[in-house]
């Protein structure tokens, strides 16, 4: 995959203007206050036996999401830790589940405990009831209910992202103080979203190789990946829905919560990424709000970003932020 973007002195200056509904704030507040009126139980069952780990405990999780609907999670921490842990609360690439706690083991294996947050209606367990507006969408997720921020996909994923924050809590042995949101992909725009809407009660975030962030660049720039499905979907209702698709993605796009967002950020890019071009990964974080902010560029990488090699600049970063366990 050649480089296709911006040199890397371009990137560091690059700073759109982003487009802020007025009502930004409001909507956020109104659809998290609905989601929480409807309450409900967070529930865990302990699952460790059921695949033969011996050093991580393990946790069945469901906790209210949107419209109180049960979002499932995973839970890890190592067996035995004294606590409380700081806990990394982990959101999913596009169209994945949370598949096996066993495909979750690094962070426990490090000392931290962690919640991995399924995504409605791209796993088998977390279902979508809700599918948009009923109006004409494209494949995967990206155009349902898109003629509305009210009826969107991702108002009902991010609140649920934002309730997983809130179910930490619920938790014995968890650090509410220390609380990490993290992604890759998908998960990283999330991560974004949920540092903007959960204000001082995150104590970082890391977004890699964020995907959901400056949307109209991502369609118009993006050689792969789920940005196509908005191209598709444009192509074919360009006449009347563009201007009202680009206005419902303002209330959701990672630049606007980037810009609210302000607990340490450790972000990374792919310089050759096709999925998420540099350039839209670069407006979030030209535009955080937080003052200590890290971007670790990995020049010749593509979407997969720095594979192996990220978790290990991630630990050294957290220790530097005073968010290691305790030894």
């Amino acid at each position: 995959m050649p480089l296709t973007d911006f040199g890397a002195d371009e990137l560091g200056d690059y700073q759109p203007e982003s487009t802020i509904p007025q009502d930004f704030d409001e909507f956020w507040q109104r659809t998290l206050a609905e989601a929480r009126s409807h309450g409900g139980a967070v529930k865990a069952e302990r699952v460790t036996a059921q695949h033969g780990l011996r050093t991580v405990e393990v946790d069945d999780v469901r906790f209210p999401g949107w419209n109180g609907e049960p979002v499932a999670a995973w839970l890890l921490r190592p067996r035995g830790a004294a606590g409380p842990l700081p806990v990394v609360v982990t959101y999913l690439g596009y169209s994945g589940g949370r598949g096996l706690p066993t495909e979750h083991l690094f962070w426990s294996a490090a000392g931290y405990a962690q919640l991995v947050v399924d995504s409605r209606g791209q796993g088998h367990d977390t279902p979508d009831p809700a599918t948009g507006d009923g109006t004409q969408w494209v494949g995967g997720f990206m155009t349902r209910g898109i003629d509305s921020p009210e009826t969107y996909y991702y108002r009902r994923l991010m609140t649920d992202c934002v309730r997983a924050v809130d179910a930490v809590a619920e938790f014995p042995g968890l650090d509410t103080d220390r609380i990490v949101v993290a992604g890759v992909s998908q998960g990283g725009g999330l991560a974004l979203a949920a540092a903007g809407l959960t204000g001082d009660r995150v104590a970082a975030v890391m977004p890699d190789v964020p995907f959901l962030c400056h949307y109209r660049e991502g369609a118009q720039t993006a050689l792969d990946g789920p940005y196509q499905e908005l191209v598709n979907y444009l192509r074919w209702h360009s006449r009347h829905r563009v201007r009202p698709a680009f206005a419902t993605l303002d209330y959701f796009d990672g630049v606007n919560f980037a810009r609210r967002a302000t607990a340490p950020a450790l972000f990374s890019v792919g310089l050759m990424d096709p999925v998420c071009p540099p350039r839209t990964v670069y407006a979030a974080f030209n535009h955080y709000a937080g003052e200590d902010r890290t971007m670790t560029v990995w020049p010749f990488a593509d979407h997969a970003g720095g594979c192996g090699s990220n978790p290990p600049v991630q630990l050294s970063w957290l220790r530097g932020r005073g968010l290691a366990p305790q030894p």
